[in-house]
């Protein structure tokens, strides 16, 4: 992920994953039934503002300045936009804004992308469009979403690795793209969504029963992917990487910036997962026990992130008109940073010249600027929910 704003949108994954999932499945209609009440899109946000924010030359399209949006209730509109963005192999590609309201010269280029095979589940993609068109067949009864959400769905089950992890992209992952990853909402987004199908949720309840099974069975094999790529240091239980090799099971680098590390935000989002298995097994209860412990050992305290005025740079990807410092603070809430090295627990960061530094005034202001360094991700995990989970146990 590019921006300062990375918490933020991991955040935003998680309000359709873990323990949150089941929130969102109370209250709604019956198949069919009524007009279309609003469905929570923040699942969407992670590419919406790349779309809008990041510089991506690559893209089928681009956004126009000031380009408008539907409204969370226009829910005909926002599905007819994902029907649009998939892709014939039943998948959908990143970075665009699922909420804009879009022109026909950008309707255009969709239509003649229609089969590329630049399908991915990066930056929160392909599992959330399946989530809201599942959510959108249950309210509004129209055989398209459902035959859209078929489709992504097999297309998800079909990306399984036989070891139980899902690569970045599919198909015909390679590099970076096939490694078993987490950041970004990627293997936590996709088994949440087939977790909710096989469980049941109000959302799924039209799924045939072959698909309910696949999916079942895909979590199941998921979750043991989890379980085998936690690390350990000296012996000890410790945490996730952002991405993991898919035949070894050790943390890799990804992009020259993002370092083979321990992840605060990953492992949070894969703890606040395991926590949502309902009859959790003693390896479950230790991993996450384990993870906990080591989120408390790295908090950090007394610092603050702060954003200051600078002068105005363009660089590849993005332009900025500040700069980002870390600042003491007795009284800032605790944080993480966003990698640790494997075994000293030393916060680490990195330029685009892969170099690992120690702090980020060392970092160059394009990364600066560019990617979230720190966050607050574990504190509601630390403070409530596993609390309230571990008394469960008892």
């Amino acid at each position: 992920m590019h921006a300062a704003t990375a918490g933020l949108a991991r955040l935003a994954g998680l309000a359709i994953g873990g323990l949150a999932a089941s929130a969102l499945w109370a209250g709604e209609p019956k198949l069919g039934q009524g007009p279309a009440a609003g469905i929570e899109t923040a699942g969407f946000n992670d590419a919406a503002h790349h779309w809008r924010g990041i510089k991506e030359p690559e893209r089928v399209m681009q956004m126009e300045p000031d380009q408008p949006s539907y409204s969370a209730t226009q829910v005909r509109e926002i599905a007819a936009n994902i029907l649009l963005f998939q892709r014939a192999n039943g998948g959908w590609p990143k970075d665009y804004d699922m909420l804009a309201i879009l022109t026909a010269a950008q309707k255009k280029a969709l239509r003649d992308s229609h089969d590329r095979s630049d399908t991915t589940f990066d930056n929160h993609t392909t599992h959330t469009q399946v989530d809201y068109l599942a959510r959108a067949f249950s309210q509004l009864g129209d055989a398209a979403y459902r035959a859209a959400a078929e489709r992504g769905f097999d297309f998800m089950l079909a990306a399984q690795y036989p070891s139980g992890g899902f690569p970045q992209k599919w198909p015909a992952p390679k590099g970076i793209g096939a490694r078993i990853t987490f950041n970004d909402g990627v293997m936590i987004g996709i088994l949440t969504v087939l977790r909710a199908a096989a469980e049941g949720a109000p959302h799924f309840s039209w799924l045939d029963p072959n698909r309910r099974e696949r999916a079942r069975v895909a979590v199941e094999m998921g979750t043991a992917s989890l379980l085998r790529c936690q690390m350990r240091v000296d012996g000890r239980l410790t945490a996730w990487g952002q991405q993991h090799d898919e035949k070894t099971f050790a943390t890799t680098a990804a992009r020259t910036f993002e370092l083979a590390c321990h992840s605060p935000a990953d492992t949070t989002e894969i703890v606040e997962f395991l926590m949502g298995v309902a009859k959790p097994s003693a390896e479950i209860v230790t991993a996450v026990d384990a993870a906990v412990a080591w989120l408390r050992r790295v908090r950090l305290e007394g610092i603050r992130v702060e954003r200051i005025a600078a002068p105005p740079a363009e660089f590849i990807r993005h332009n900025t008109s500040y700069d980002v410092v870390v600042v003491p603070d007795p009284a800032a809430p605790v944080l993480w940073a966003r990698m640790y090295e494997v075994g000293s627990d030393r916060p680490i960061f990195a330029s685009r010249d892969g170099i690992k530094v120690y702090s980020l005034a060392e970092v160059d202001r394009e990364r600066r600027t560019g990617s979230g360094w720190y966050g607050g991700y574990a504190r509601r995990l630390l403070s409530h929910d596993y609390p309230a989970w571990r008394a469960m146990q008892r």
